[in-house]
C-alpha cells in the first residue's frame, strides 16, 4: 500500500507539480519503481483499484506491458495462471477503454503468449483459449478483439524478451491457428459496429504472409466485405489498410506467388481500378483521394514486374499511376515515385531479360519494352518538373517549410534521373529544353519571373549525367539562353550549377576557349552576386577546371587573377573560406596539366597569397603566433592542404613543403597546444607526403622529429606515432585510441616486416585488450578491425613470413581474447558493432582452429543455463566451427546472433551473462 501511494504522489508531481526539478525527480523515480520486482503487484492492483485516475492507470498499464514483455523470467513458473486470470480481468474491465490501458493490456496478453508454449493455454494454444472466451463472454467482444488485432503483430515485437527459437514457434502456432482466427472475424461481421475492429484485425492477420490459397482468398467473407466498402461514400482507414494488406499477400514470397495468388489479384485489380475516376472528382475528401492513391501505389509496386511486361492491361494501371502523379498535392502524387523507379530498373537492367535467350532476343525484347513505356515517361517528365519550382513567398517560408521544398527537389531529380535512364539522356533533355523555353518569355514580361527558368535549369542539371557530351541540337541553345538570362541571385545559383554540370560537355564540344570564357565571366557574376550564388560558382569551377584543364591551361596567369580575388580577404567575390576550397582545388588541377617546369612556378605562383598571411602572423613573433584564433591560421593551411593533394607533380610539391617547412614548423613549435590548429596542419603535411612520395628527401625525417617530439608534450591525437606509451586510458581520449589502432592496422596490411618483429606488437595487442570494450564507436571498431587484421596476417603483403612470432604474442592471450570478444557479443558492446565482432571471432576461429574452439567453448560454458541453454551454445559453437572450416560466414550469422539475442533479451540476463563472463575484470599484461 505505501509503495502504492507513493505512485500516485509521483505521478501526481510528474503531471501537476509546477517546479520542473521536482517533475524530474519523480519521473527518475517511476523509471527505477519500473525495474523492480514489485512493480508486478503494485501496478497489477492499480489497475483493479477502482479509485485510480487515468494517469495511474495509463502509467500502471505501460508498466505491466514492459514487465510481460521484458521481465517475465523473473517470476516463478507458477505465477502464469494468477497473471494471465489477472490480465483476462482486466481485459473485461477495459473493454470500453479508456482505449490507451485497454491496447496496453492487449499488448501484455499477446507478450505473454509469445514467452509460454501453447500448451500452457489449453488446447489449440492463445487463438483457441481466445475464441473460448469470446463464445462464454460476448459481451467483452470489442476487448478481445483488440487482443486479436495485436497478437500477429508481436510475433515481430523484438521488444519481447523471447528466444529467437520461442518465437518462431509461436509464428508457426499463429499460422496454423490462421483459419480459426478468421473464422472468429467472420462470425464477428455480424456485429456492424464492429466492423472497422475487425478489418483491422483482419489485415493485421494477412500481414503474417501465410500461404491461403488466393482461391480461398477471393470469395472469403471478410475480403468481400472489404473490396464491397470501397465505393462507400467514405472510406475507411481500415478498408483500405485490408486493401492495401491484401495487395502486399499476393505477392509475398510465402503465400505461394502470383500464379498461386491469381485469382485474388483477378479480383482485387478491377475494384481499386474502378475508384481512378474519384482521382479527379474535386468534391472528394483530400484523405479518401490519398487513400485511393495508396492502393493504386500500392498496386503499381507489388505487380511492377507484371506491368514491366508491357501488355495492354498492365498500361492501364501505369495510366492510372499517371494520374496520380499528376495530382496537384505532392503528398499524394509521390507516392508513384517509387514505382517509377522500380519499374526503370527492370526495364533497363539486363537481368530482366535473360529468360529471353540469346543476345539478339533480349535487345529486340528491352528495345520494345523501352518503347512501349517510353510516352508514359515523356509524360512523367512533365508531371513532375514544376513541382522543384521556387514558391512566389519563398523568402518567408519557415526553416522547416524549407527543408521540406528541399526534399522534394532531391525526390523529383530521382524521378527524372529514372526517366532519363528510359528515355535517353537527350531525349529528356528536349522535354525541359521546351519548359526553359517557355519559361524564358516569363523574364520578358515586365514582371521578372524567374522561378520558372531556375525550374526548368534545376531539371536540367538533375540529368547531367545522362546527357551525351556530342548532344548538339539543344545544350548549345541552353549554353546561349544561360548567357542571356537576368542576375537574380537564385537563378543565378541554379545557372552556375548548370554551368558545373556541363562540365564534360563544355570539354567535349566547345570550339577553343571562346565559349568557355563566356562562361567564366558568368560564374565571375555569381561570385560577385551573393553567397549562395558564389558557393555554386565556385563548385562549377572545380568541375570545369577538372573536366577542361586541358583547355585551360594556356590561360593559367588569367584564371590566376580569379583565384587570387576569390583567396584574398577584401575582395570584391563573395566565396566563403570554405567554398574557397573548391577554387583552389580547380586551379591545382590545372597546374597538374602543365609540364614540371612551368607547373614549378604556377605553384609558387598558387602558395603565395596563402603563404603571406600566414608569414606575417610569423612575423610578429610567438605572442602574437600563439594567441591569435585558430581560425585566422587553419583558412590558409587547409588552402595549403588541397594545394598539396590536387596539384599532381611530386617533384614540385616536395620542393614547396621544404621551402614552406620553416613556417610550417614554427606554427607546429607555437601552437603545438592547439588540437584545431594542429589537426589542419598534419593533415597538409600527410597530402604533401602523400603527393611527394620518395622526393620527399630530408624533410620527411625533420618532420617525423618534430610530431614525435611534440606528441610527448601535448599528447595530440595528429601526431601519434607507433608506441605502446601511446595508449594510457581509453575513456579519456578514445581518439588517440582510434587514430592508434588505424594506424597500427595499415601497418599490418602494408608493412608487416616493420611492424610484427618490434617490441611493440605485443604491448599493443595488450592495449587491445583493455579497449575493445570502449564505449566509443570509432575507437572500438579500429580496435576490432586491428584484431581482425592481426588474425589474417596471412593474407597481408609479407604476412606469412610473420606468423610464428604473430602466434608467440596471440596464443598466450587466446582465451582471454575470445572471452572479451565472446562477452562483447552478448553485450559489453551495443549490438550495432555486433557484424565487427563477429567477424573478429571468425577471423580468430580461422586462424586458429580447434584451439580458438576450444577457447569458445570455455567462454560460453561460463554462462549459467538460466541465460543461455545447451542447444544455443551447441549451436553458436558448431557455427564456430564451419567457420573454421571455410564456410561463409554470412550463413553462420544465424546461430551467433542468435546467442547475442539471447543474451540481450531484458536487463536482469545482460548482467547475468557480462557478470560470469566479466570482461573488464580480467587479469591482462599491464602494458608499460
Amino acid at each position: 500500500m505505501e509503495l502504492q501511494n507513493s505512485v500516485k504522489e509521483a505521478l501526481n508531481a510528474l503531471y501537476h507539480h509546477p517546479d520542473d526539478v521536482f517533475r524530474m525527480e519523480a519521473d527518475r523515480w517511476l523509471q527505477n519503481f519500473q525495474r523492480t520486482i514489485d512493480a508486478w503487484q503494485v501496478a497489477d492492483n492499480l489497475l483493479h483499484d477502482a479509485t485510480s485516475n487515468l494517469e495511474t492507470l495509463i502509467f500502471c498499464s505501460q508498466t505491466l506491458r514492459s514487465k510481460v514483455q521484458r521481465d517475465f523470467e523473473e517470476l516463478p513458473s507458477e505465477a502464469f495462471r494468477p497473471l494471465r486470470s489477472s490480465l483476462n480481468t482486466l481485459l473485461k474491465k477495459f473493454h470500453r477503454g479508456p482505449p490507451k490501458v485497454r491496447t496496453q493490456i492487449s499488448i501484455a496478453v499477446a507478450a505473454l503468449a509469445v514467452q509460454v508454449p501453447p500448451e500452457d493455454w489449453g488446447d489449440g494454444g492463445i487463438v483457441n483459449w481466445l475464441k473460448d472466451e469470446m463464445t462464454s463472454h460476448p459481451e467483452y467482444i470489442p476487448g478481445f478483439l483488440e487482443l486479436l488485432t495485436v497478437l500477429p503483430e508481436e510475433v515481430f515485437n523484438y521488444k519481447i524478451a523471447a528466444r529467437p527459437e520461442r518465437r518462431r514457434q509461436f509464428e508457426n502456432e499463429l499460422t496454423s491457428q490462421i483459419e480459426v482466427a478468421l473464422n472468429i472475424l467472420t462470425a464477428c461481421l455480424k456485429i456492424s459496429e464492429l466492423k472497422e475492429q475487425v478489418l483491422e484485425a483482419f489485415s493485421s492477420w494477412i500481414r503474417l504472409r501465410h500461404g491461403i490459397p488466393g482461391s480461398v482468398l477471393a470469395c472469403h467473407p471478410l475480403v468481400y466485405t472489404a473490396l464491397s466498402s470501397l465505393n462507400s461514400e467514405t472510406l475507411s482507414e481500415a478498408v483500405v489498410n485490408v486493401i492495401s494488406e491484401l495487395i502486399h499477400y499476393t505477392t509475398a514470397g510465402n503465400s505461394g506467388g502470383i500464379p498461386v495468388q491469381m485469382p485474388l489479384i483477378q479480383v482485387i485489380v478491377p475494384q481499386v481500378m474502378s475508384l481512378k475516376e474519384q482521382l479527379r472528382d474535386s468534391s472528394k475528401d483530400e484523405e479518401d483521394v490519398k487513400a485511393i492513391a495508396r492502393l493504386f501505389a500500392d498496386m503499381g509496386d507489388s505487380y511492377v514486374e507484371l506491368i514491366a511486361t508491357g501488355s495492354d492491361e498492365s498500361m492501364i494501371i501505369v495510366n492510372a499511376l499517371l494520374e496520380v502523379a499528376s495530382h496537384p498535392e505532392y503528398d499524394i502524387a509521390s507516392m508513384t515515385f517509387n514505382f517509377w523507379h522500380n519499374l526503370q530498373h527492370i526495364l533497363t537492367k539486363r537481368d530482366s531479360y535473360t529468360s529471353f535467350g540469346n543476345e539478339v532476343s533480349i535487345e529486340v525484347e528491352r528495345s520494345r519494352r523501352l518503347q512501349v513505356f517510353h510516352s508514359a515517361y515523356e509524360s512523367l517528365v512533365s508531371l513532375v518538373s514544376f513541382r522543384v519550382k521556387y514558391p512566389q513567398d519563398y523568402q518567408t517560408l519557415s526553416v522547416e517549410d524549407l527543408k521540406e521544398f528541399k526534399q522534394t527537389r532531391y525526390a523529383v531529380t530521382d524521378v527524372l534521373i529514372d526517366a532519363a535512364s528510359v528515355l535517353g539522356g537527350d531525349a529528356t533533355l528536349r522535354i525541359l529544353y521546351v519548359k526553359l523555353y517557355e519559361a524564358r518569355t516569363c523574364l520578358g514580361n515586365g514582371h521578372n519571373q524567374w522561378h520558372p527558368a531556375e525550374a526548368a535549369l534545376f531539371c536540367i542539371r538533375a540529368i547531367s549525367n545522362y546527357v551525351s557530351t556530342v548532344e548538339a541540337e539543344v545544350m548549345p541553345k541552353i549554353m546561349s539562353l544561360l548567357l542571356e538570362l537576368p542576375h537574380e541571385p537564385q537563378l543565378l545559383q541554379t545557372v552556375c550549377l548548370t554551368i558545373g554540370a556541363y562540365s564534360k560537355w563544355l570539354d567535349a564540344s566547345s570550339d577553343g576557349f571562346p565559349l568557355l570564357s563566356s562562361v567564366i565571366k558568368v560564374l565571375l557574376s555569381g561570385m560577385s552576386k551573393s553567397e549562395d550564388s558564389a558557393a555554386a560558382a565556385a563548385v562549377a569551377f572545380r568541375h570545369i577546371c577538372d573536366d577542361c584543364r586541358r583547355k585551360l591551361c594556356g590561360y593559367f596567369d588569367e584564371l590566376f587573377s580569379i583565384y587570387h580575388s576569390a583567396v584574398i580577404e577584401g575582395g570584391s567575390f563573395k566565396v566563403s573560406a570554405e567554398d574557397s576550397l573548391h577554387m583552389v582545388e580547380a586551379f591545382s588541377m590545372v597546374i597538374t596539366e602543365l609540364p614540371a617546369d612551368q607547373a614549378k612556378q604556377a605553384l609558387e605562383k598558387l602558395c603565395l597569397p596563402v603563404v603571406t598571411p600566414l608569414q606575417e602572423i610569423i612575423s610578429h613573433g610567438p605572442e602574437v603566433l600563439e594567441k591569435k584564433p585558430a581560425r585566422e591560421l587553419t583558412v590558409h593551411i587547409d588552402r595549403l592542404a588541397y594545394i598539396f593533394r590536387y596539384v599532381n607533380h611530386p617533384e614540385a610539391v616536395a620542393d614547396a613543403i621544404q621551402r614552406l617547412w620553416p613556417i610550417l614548423k614554427a606554427i607546429f613549435d607555437i601552437r603545438a597546444w592547439d588540437m584545431q590548429t594542429m589537426e589542419s596542419l598534419c593533415r597538409a603535411c600527410k597530402y604533401a607526403v602523400r603527393t611527394s612520395g620518395r622526393f620527399m628527401g630530408i624533410t620527411i625525417g625533420d618532420m617525423l622529429e618534430e610530431i614525435q617530439g611534440l606528441f610527448q608534450q601535448h599528447h595530440q591525437p595528429c601526431f601519434l606515432y607507433l608506441s605502446s606509451e601511446v595508449i594510457k586510458d581509453f575513456t579519456v581520449r578514445p581518439d588517440i585510441a582510434d587514430d592508434c589502432f588505424l594506424l597500427a592496422s595499415r601497418c599490418i596490411r602494408y608493412c608487416p616486416q616493420v611492424f610484427i618483429p618490434s617490441t611493440v606488437f605485443p604491448s599493443l595487442v595488450d592495449c587491445s585488450m583493455i579497449g575493445i570494450t570502449v564505449q566509443h564507436r570509432e575507437a572500438s571498431n579500429s580496435i576490432l578491425t586491428f584484431l581482425s587484421d592481426v588474425f589474417d596476417l596471412a593474407k597481408s603483403t609479407m604476412g606469412e613470413q610473420y606468423l610464428t612470432i604473430r602466434d608467440s604474442v596471440i596464443i598466450p592471450r587466446g582465451v582471454t581474447i575470445t572471452r572479451i570478444l565472446v562477452a562483447s557479443l552478448t553485450g559489453a558492446l551495443p549490438s550495432s558493432r555486433l557484424e565487427t565482432v563477429t567477424y573478429a571471432l571468425v577471423a580468430l576461429t580461422r586462424a586458429y582452429g580447434a584451439s580458438a574452439l576450444e577457447w569458445a567453448r570455455g567462454s560460453v560454458s561460463l554462462i549459467p543455463s538460466t541465460a543461455v541453454t545447451e542447444v544455443e551454445r551447441i549451436n553458436f559453437c558448431q557455427a564456430l566451427a564451419d567457420a573454421a572450416s571455410g564456410i561463409d560466414v554470412n550463413s553462420l550469422m544465424a546461430p551467433i546472433e542468435e546467442l547475442s539475442d539471447v543474451c540481450r533479451r531484458n536487463r536482469t540476463v545482460q548482467e547475468i551473462v557480462q557478470g560470469a563472463l566479466r570482461p573488464l575484470e580480467l587479469n591482462l599484461v599491464t602494458v608499460s
